[in-house]
């Protein structure tokens, strides 16, 4: 017989390890990053890295001075750990319901743990191309109850949005929800009208602003990052190349100046799907060499100069980013883990609510080790 405490040891037992799994598989950037708890310091990452070369290596006579010794010189990487969240909920009636069945019960568990890792890898994938706080896109115009949206891609029905100007919410604008999105014409409605002129306001995730892993966004934008003030540190700076038209001598060009410069060869090239279609068809038009390669997680990628190319939703129009994976780690407490009160159950009832949830968590915050070393091509 199916009961709350056999649900409670077949999510802990069952589940957790096969979702973890998948959830290891959220894109090809984030399946190629390391991940590990070494740079975890109670609730802050903190990553020492080496700035310049310090070697003291160099040629002299032989009967010369050797060279003085040198010492590596660091700069701190700090950054907060982010608290990462996904819930399913399980009415009781539901669950009463699949009671004599061990088949139903499995049903009822697969379809919410489906549905947990479809929204924990689209917004996961999200954060890594973000800014930290949850930022979709910019209100281009609204026609009664429809809200244009520049990057409608990133919206979906049932999604819980703010509405922001600057840093401040628009009042009657937290937390509603996306109620249909309309692709062909680039609109959304929501589940209330919110008043004042909405044109030229910031759409966000709600509650997420100031609480996300920093992403590229972040990491290729401008201020302090990891605690470190951009304009002292040259080593935060990555490499910004604007062209009018992306080709490829654009490409191979900036792949060369990281290499010439930056000491750096990109080992991954992220772009839109749009853009990668530009790419494949600057490819053929020049007959220049090229072919299909698997990555890790299983993903299949065309190349560029051996370089894979890879496209995710959340990669904006008109921006080619050109990382070595390598350079980038994903520290965390832990990985994925259920939340857990203090009998050790993870179902527990919801207050007020004939239903169970269960919450997975993950301690985690995205560091670059080099942004120096990495490059965008914007412009085109």
């Amino acid at each position: 017989m199916i009961t709350v405490a056999n649900a409670d040891k077949a999510l802990k037992s069952y589940y957790l390890d096969a979702v973890a799994s998948q959830l290891d598989a959220v894109s090809p950037f984030y399946a190629a990053i390391e991940k590990n708890s070494a740079e975890v310091f109670g609730k802050e990452v903190k990553v020492a890295v080496v700035r310049g070369d310090n070697s003291r290596v160099s040629a002299g006579t032989e009967d010369g001075s050797l060279p003085a010794a040198g010492s590596n010189r660091y700069v701190n990487l700090t950054s907060a750990l982010k608290n990462i969240y996904g819930t399913i909920e399980i009415s009781d009636k539901a669950l009463r319901a699949s009671q004599s069945s061990d088949g139903a019960f499995v049903s009822l568990i697969n379809a919410e743990m489906e549905g947990l890792v479809a929204s924990a890898k689209v917004n996961f994938s999200r954060m890594l191309y973000g800014d930290g706080n949850g930022f979709i896109g910019n209100i281009s115009k609204t026609n009664g109850t429809s809200i244009y949206l520049d990057s409608i891609g990133r919206v979906y029905e049932g999604m819980c949005v703010d509405i922001r100007s600057n840093t401040a919410v628009l009042d009657g604008a937290d937390g509603l929800t996306v109620t249909s999105v309309d692709y062909g014409e680039g609109c959304f409605t929501l589940s209330a009208e919110v008043e004042g002129t909405l044109t030229g306001k910031m759409l966000y995730v709600h509650g997420a602003y100031g609480n996300e892993i920093t992403g590229l966004k972040a990491i290729f934008g401008t201020g302090d990052v990891y605690g470190v003030d951009r304009d002292t540190e040259s080593l935060m700076n990555p490499m910004s190349f604007t062209v009018a038209t992306l080709s490829e001598d654009e490409i191979s060009e900036k792949i060369g100046y990281l290499e010439a410069y930056c000491n750096s060869r990109p080992d991954m090239i992220l772009c839109s799907y749009k853009t990668r279609a530009k790419i494949a068809s600057l490819l053929t038009e020049s007959r220049m060499q090229t072919g299909n390669t698997v990555l890790e997680g299983g993903y299949s990628a065309i190349t560029f100069d051996g370089i894979p190319v890879v496209a995710d939703r959340y990669c904006p129009e008109g921006t080619v980013y050109l990382l070595n994976t390598a350079d980038f780690v994903l520290a965390q407490l832990c990985d994925w883990a259920w939340l857990e009160d203090e009998d050790g159950k993870i179902l527990k009832q919801v207050p007020g609510k004939a239903a169970y949830s269960a919450t997975l968590v993950k301690y985690a915050e995205l560091i670059c080790k080099r942004p120096c070393a990495q490059g965008v091509i914007s412009g085109f």
